[in-house]
């Protein structure tokens, strides 16, 4: 995870699903998992991928008052779920670094950097972003 101040990140692609939440993450979990299929993104791999949007849209349900926007597109390589919000992250090494098992805190960016082949991150006083990349077919593994 490389969190940056207010860099953009490149644009997505075209074709890309927009959709707002305000609290029931369900329809979050259901896009994430039928576009990964779509995608054809292995299962096991596929429900990683919506564990991680799941775990970074809940921070917005947990840390800010407003609505969050899921935005998840894909093309040969890979799938690309991205979570924006209102809320900010002023720790630089969010997710880095593994939080102690009694942390009350700090899990879901973690877990969601452990899951996924990439995760860009973006805060800044307009909000922050969390780009989460998933390979349909990893390096190393079959697919």
């Amino acid at each position: 995870m490389q969190p940056s101040s207010g860099l953009p990140l490149p644009a997505q692609a075209n074709g890309a699903i927009h959709h707002t939440y305000r609290s029931d993450l369900s329809q979050v979990r259901a896009l994430v998992l039928q576009r990964a299929r779509e995608a054809g993104l292995a299962e096991g791999r596929a429900n990683d991928l919506v564990l991680a949007v799941s775990e970074a849209a809940a921070n917005t349900l947990r840390h800010t008052r407003a609505p969050g926007t899921l935005v998840i597109w894909h093309d040969a390589n890979e799938v690309v779920c991205e979570i924006r919000d209102k809320g900010t992250i002023t720790d630089p090494l969010a997710g880095q670094r593994k939080p102690p098992p009694d942390a009350s805190g700090g899990h879901g960016l973690w877990l969601v950097r452990q899951v996924c082949d990439l995760v860009e991150l973006t805060s800044d006083a307009s909000g922050t972003t969390v780009r989460m990349h998933m390979a349909l077919r990893p390096q190393g593994g079959a697919g």
